[in-house]
């Protein structure tokens, strides 16, 4: 916002100096990640800039740690890259095993939390629901209670009661449906936050006059509500996606050696063999957060559009 022409000398001070600090702050939070971008192309095995990287000499820079993305884990790398080396890649790769993994764990796991976090959405928000805050506290203390003691507990229900994980010959054995349900538990949170933000706009009069037309609850619902709510379902399902894509806890408890997923595969790059592929493979992340929150804002701005607010 602009300063007004009539605003005293220590209110213009007061302004420059907020700027100041919200650049300080910026700069704080963004420049270990900014750090991380040049890395990911040295041509050297190393975690920090060489002087050939300094003195913007191209001989420094390199795609091979991205190239290595690709190669690790397959079975013949040096062969001419055709349609059988692509082939090998999408089925042997160790990354791309990896990102696979991650995909399809997150996308399920996302259908889940956001099927479940929005039902729960919809009854918190109505004013007759009994013990709303406390059900509220509830659903929400997966953000609170600290991860190693949540992915402690599930891995004891699953291993136990459920049967989703066992030890075979002292090796532990997990099936996808286990981890989905975790990362579903760990993203059901945010799509009830964001939702029930959403609901807190809504004009319960609609359902009202849905109703006086002869419209049942599901046609209500998917005509009335479901569109209105959409960018604050959406949005959860977002947050339940990269809650489930950046979680390596829980998957260290929970899921089996079929299951890596790429925040596991960076665990166990950095504790075995720390290699500068790790940089590459979260400059990747990094560009694919950055797309996310773009489509956030965008969802954000439709979102005031529809309840008549305008986008700041």
């Amino acid at each position: 916002m602009a300063l007004p022409v009539y605003a005293s000398p220590l209110e213009r001070i007061w302004h420059y100096a907020y700027i100041a600090i919200c650049t300080a702050i910026f700069v704080f939070l963004v420049a270990p990640i900014l750090v991380v971008l040049p890395l990911s192309f040295n041509v050297e095995p190393y975690f920090t800039f060489t002087a050939k990287m300094l003195a913007l000499d191209p001989e420094g820079y390199s795609l091979r740690w991205y190239d290595n993305l690709l190669t690790d884990g397959m079975q013949a790398p040096e062969a001419l890259r055709d349609g059988v080396w692509w082939s090998d890649v999408w089925a042997n790769a160790t990354w791309v095993k990896a990102a696979k993994n991650s995909v399809i764990i997150g996308f399920w796991s996302t259908i889940l939390a956001t099927c479940l976090g929005t039902l729960a959405a919809l009854g918190l928000s109505r004013p007759e629901m009994p013990y709303r805050r406390v059900i509220m506290a509830i659903l929400i203390s997966p953000m609170i209670v600290p991860i190693i003691i949540i992915a402690t507990g599930l891995f004891f229900f699953y291993s136990s009661p459920c049967g989703l994980i066992g030890l075979d010959c002292g090796r532990l054995t997990a099936t996808y449906v286990g981890i989905v349900m975790a990362h579903a538990t760990l993203g059901i949170p945010f799509v009830i936050i964001t939702v029930t933000a959403t609901l807190s706009g809504f004009d319960q009069s609609l359902i009202r006059a849905s109703a006086s037309l002869g419209a049942n609850p599901r046609v209500t619902f998917f005509k009335v509500i479901l569109p209105l709510i959409l960018p604050g379902v959406i949005s959860g399902a977002l947050f339940a996606f990269v809650t489930s894509f950046d979680e390596v806890v829980a998957v260290l408890f929970i899921a089996g050696p079929d299951q890596q997923t790429i925040p596991r595969q960076m665990w166990n790059g950095i504790r075995e063999a720390i290699s500068p592929a790790i940089l590459a493979v979260a400059t990747i992340l990094v560009i694919i957060s950055i797309l996310l929150l773009t489509t956030l804002e965008l969802l954000r701005r439709r979102s005031e559009r529809l309840r008549g607010v305008s986008p700041q």
